[in-house]
């Protein structure tokens, strides 16, 4: 073959080459990073984790990062920061930021949990458990201002226990350190998020005697939010990461607590395949995994029920201001 034609074929397939690659890459979807801290890692959660084990996100070209952040201000602090895209954590934090006068606050688009996710937690087994047990008691609860704590408080009170006066209230202890000072003597009663209640409780550390969840009702516990900045300037990847959660949630909904243990399992390796199954079916049963993303306004309502009861409720913490239900309403629809 003569010189020239054999470059001339060389350059020709290269160039092809070059095309065809290009051409192929246009045709792949574009993968997007999105890195959302959690304010705590729980089974609570599960829906969350579906999406991910699941490829919710996947299919919706979104790449997940996720990390734990341990405690709503730690959460909200990687949020405003920078360090975070998405934060999900009690609804609450978004009433105290925009309490500040912020030019960019941070607004709830997707609701995950729908009622509280913690559990009362008795030192010594009680057959018959009545609320005015706690009555005299030292009582290990969460984080001032925190949700789980506003509806302890909450709790109590509806049951006629005032918890300034008619028990030794506990409430200084970092939220990751609580459950290693009740498992070390501290407290007759403690308020504990799953599956540490059901470890204590198979372990013989402590059992359960009531669910926070069932006695306060609906409310926003968890949600999915962002910056009012970030929203704007990615909606798209906005409506995806909704899109996601509504088909993982719908997952949840439909599938047994066996199948949904199997699917989150490695995100709690360290937990047995049978509490995670017992802690699904507990939360499945008094309907904490909200079915869609929507957050509607009566949750909303009760949330500042309860924030002014514990007197937290700072003014000005309007509905329409701090929730944006478009993209969940969207994915809805469609």
């Amino acid at each position: 073959m003569k010189k020239w034609l054999r470059t001339a074929l060389i350059s020709f397939f290269t160039i092809s080459f070059v095309i065809s690659a290009a051409c192929e890459k246009q045709d792949q979807p574009s993968v997007q990073k999105v890195r959302v801290a959690e304010v705590t890692r729980s089974i609570f959660y599960a829906p969350q984790y579906v999406a991910i084990s699941k490829g919710f996100f996947k299919k919706e070209g979104l790449d997940v990062e996720l990390s734990t952040a341990w405690g709503g201000d730690k959460t909200m602090t990687s949020l405003l920061s920078g360090g975070s895209d998405i934060a999900l954590v009690g609804s609450e934090t978004s009433i105290y930021v925009y309490s500040q006068a912020t030019k960019d606050p941070v607004i709830n688009f997707a609701q995950l949990t729908q009622t509280d996710g913690t559990f009362l937690v008795a030192r010594k087994k009680i057959d018959h458990f009545s609320w005015d047990s706690l009555n005299g008691s030292t009582f290990l609860g969460q984080r001032k201002g925190g949700m789980p704590q506003m509806v302890g408080e909450f709790v109590l009170k509806k049951h006629g226990i005032d918890p300034k006066q008619d028990l030794k209230l506990i409430q200084n202890i970092d939220f990751a350190n609580i459950p290693s000072a009740f498992a070390s003597g501290t407290g007759d009663y403690v308020q504990l998020f799953e599956p540490t209640a059901s470890i204590f409780e198979q372990e013989g550390k402590g059992y359960i005697v009531a669910s926070f969840g069932t006695e306060s009702g609906h409310v926003p516990y968890t949600s999915f939010m962002a910056k009012r900045s970030f929203i704007k300037n990615n909606q798209a990847t906005i409506q995806k990461f909704t899109r996601a959660l509504y088909q993982a949630q719908q997952w949840v909904e439909t599938h047994t607590a066996a199948e949904i243990a199997k699917a989150i399992q490695p995100y709690f390796k360290d937990t047995d395949i049978s509490i995670i199954e017992k802690v699904v079916d507990r939360y499945k049963k008094q309907g904490s995994y909200a079915t869609d993303p929507v957050l509607d306004e009566e949750e909303w309502n009760n949330l500042q029920a309860i924030m002014k009861e514990a007197g937290e409720l700072p003014p000005h913490s309007d509905y329409s201001a701090l929730v944006d239900n478009s993209f969940a309403k969207k994915t809805i629809e469609k």
